[in-house]
């Protein structure tokens, strides 16, 4: 399989304390991935680090066969458009309205006249099954679900190679979460989307995940859910192989 993302060898601290420590990750081209560990594991530093926001202490990155830290800036800035983010709180400009929002990556990577702005931020709010009357309003008169389709819509606006999600389905009730991993199970079929989503909801990583990375002692352990699952590590036994993680798993084999 190709990889589309490659991690080798990151260390990233913070004074005194080393988060990661020679952390190995892969993420190939079609697969969604995601990310667990415990608090303080280095989750969301990971996320920077392979955004290029922060610069490890030691390790490589690669997106597309190219290494991060030998770019330009005109390499970056490419890159840039190449890959979607959603971030925890949906982050999206209180003062625009949604499609504002999703037109924002566009009016800097592309150059469409203001016709094709409007029909393409449209287009993209549909495509999360929002309505056409949402991309008018602003984000304070949205529900918590409807933030996080409108975040959704904006880190697809210009067809990434790479979609990174950060916990997508923090803060909304059981079905809200549901009904956003099947949005994302949807999106990934039809687009042939790449995704690594950071998440701590198992039921998100039983529904959508094809493997999985789990931070701990300041590396990375990745497999399937099944390879996960018979790992001896106390850390990942009491996460996956615990009460909850029983009965999704009974859940996911009984569908």
């Amino acid at each position: 399989m190709e990889a589309l993302l490659e991690v080798r060898g990151l260390v990233n601290r913070f004074g005194r304390q080393t988060v990661h420590r020679d952390l190995d990750m892969s993420v190939y081209r079609g697969e969604v991935f995601g990310i667990v560990g415990g608090s303080g594991a280095g989750k969301t530093v990971l996320l920077r680090t392979i955004l290029g926001l922060r610069n490890p202490d030691a390790g490589t990155v690669r997106f597309l066969g190219q290494e991060l830290s030998g770019m330009s800036a005109a390499q970056r800035f490419a890159l840039k458009g190449r890959v979607g983010v959603t971030f925890q709180q949906g982050a999206l400009f209180s003062a625009l309205t949604v499609r504002e929002n999703v037109q924002l990556p566009m009016l800097e990577h592309l150059r469409l006249p203001a016709r094709g702005l409007e029909e393409l931020a449209l287009l993209k709010v549909q495509l999360v099954g929002l309505s056409a009357d949402t991309a008018g309003k602003y984000p304070a008169e949205l529900s918590g679900g409807m933030v996080k389709r409108a975040g959704l819509a904006r880190a697809l606006a210009l067809d990434p190679a790479l979609l990174l999600l950060d916990e997508p389905t923090s803060g909304l009730d059981p079905i809200g979460a549901a009904a956003f991993d099947e949005l994302l199970i949807y999106l990934h079929q039809e687009l042939k989307l790449t995704v690594v989503m950071v998440t701590h909801d198992l039921d998100s990583i039983f529904r959508t995940c094809n493997r999985v990375g789990v931070i701990v002692d300041g590396r990375m352990i990745s497999d399937t859910l099944e390879g996960i699952m018979r790992n001896p590590h106390p850390w990942i036994r009491a996460y996956f192989c615990g009460e909850r993680g029983r009965h999704l798993r009974g859940l996911k084999h009984a569908t």
